[in-house]
């Protein structure tokens, strides 16, 4: 059996340790010192042997958090020549290409930054864009949840559910886990003003959710605009109860508020972000894709 040592830090440590529990392998931790201007010192708790797994979710901040990750993958490289990065959130993801004249492909350069840092291998959990992974110049592997969170909502007693995707962007999304769930799904028409955020929902009446549990599927929820227009969309339409489902939890300011606000009954999502809706653990998927 391969040997391995997992690092995490505050950002992901729940997870990397059930993930160097399930690999049997040593795990480390760090004291992470923030100083008043901002910067971060880490510092690790013991020195690693092996191959390197380091765990690291690149979230709010998105900028402290990428550069400590990177520390962290610098100084793995010290001790091992094979450092697998796992970043369970990949920040900067939807900044994949430029949409609008002038925009810097910000992607471009935080995957050049791996791996200059050190790292030899990286895996990411239901990345916002493929191409995003296109730009890295080292290996790469994108696990999808889907599986663990079909499993959490087979343990509920829904009402004839129905999968819905947000926007027409997730289709494929909606159907895998409809699939899975041996479900029907369906998906919204939307418009995102690319200046202003705003949302619309252009779809029109879907009688077919009328008295149906609908679970809401989507990769991310930020601000939560999207699960909002479409739980209101659906209320209309007189559909039973609403679940919130994603991969990551970002729920940047009163998200959460706003979205149960809007209607929905639970917000389910995984430990790729810690946080009180994160009831999946995606370490199985991680770590079938380190082994």
């Amino acid at each position: 059996m391969v040997s391995f040592t997992v690092i995490g830090e505050s950002s992901s440590d729940h997870l990397a340790r059930k993930i160097a529990s399930k690999l049997k392998s040593k795990y480390i931790g760090c004291e992470l010192r923030v100083f008043p201007d901002g910067e971060s010192k880490i510092t690790l708790k013991t020195k690693p042997k092996g191959k390197i797994v380091v765990v690291h979710s690149v979230y709010p901040p998105v900028d402290s958090n990428l550069v400590r990750v990177l520390a962290l993958v610098s100084q793995a490289k010290k001790y091992s020549s094979e450092v697998y990065v796992v970043i369970p959130y990949m920040g900067y993801a939807r900044q994949d290409r430029e949409f609008l004249p002038g925009e810097v492909v910000t992607m471009s350069l935080v995957a050049k930054m791996f791996k200059v840092a050190g790292a030899t291998r990286i895996i990411v959990v239901d990345i916002h864009s493929i191409l995003a992974l296109k730009h890295f110049q080292i290996p790469t592997k994108n696990v999808t949840a889907i599986g663990e969170l079909v499993k959490y909502f087979k343990r509920l007693h829904l009402k004839y559910p129905l999968v819905v995707s947000p926007d027409m962007g997730g289709v494929e999304r909606a159907k895998n886990f409809a699939n899975m769930m041996g479900v029907d799904y369906i998906a919204l028409e939307k418009h995102r003003d690319r200046k202003t955020g705003e949302v619309i929902i252009k779809s029109k009446n879907h009688y077919e959710v009328r008295n149906r549990d609908i679970i809401l599927v989507d990769d991310m929820i930020s601000t939560g605009g999207s699960i909002v227009k479409a739980a209101e969309h659906l209320k209309k339409q007189k559909c039973g109860k609403i679940y919130a489902t994603c991969t990551h939890a970002l729920l940047i300011g009163d998200a959460e508020r706003k979205i149960r606000k809007s209607g929905v009954t639970r917000i389910v999502s995984t430990n790729t972000i810690p946080g009180k809706t994160s009831m999946v653990d995606v370490s199985p998927v991680i770590v079938k894709a380190i082994s």
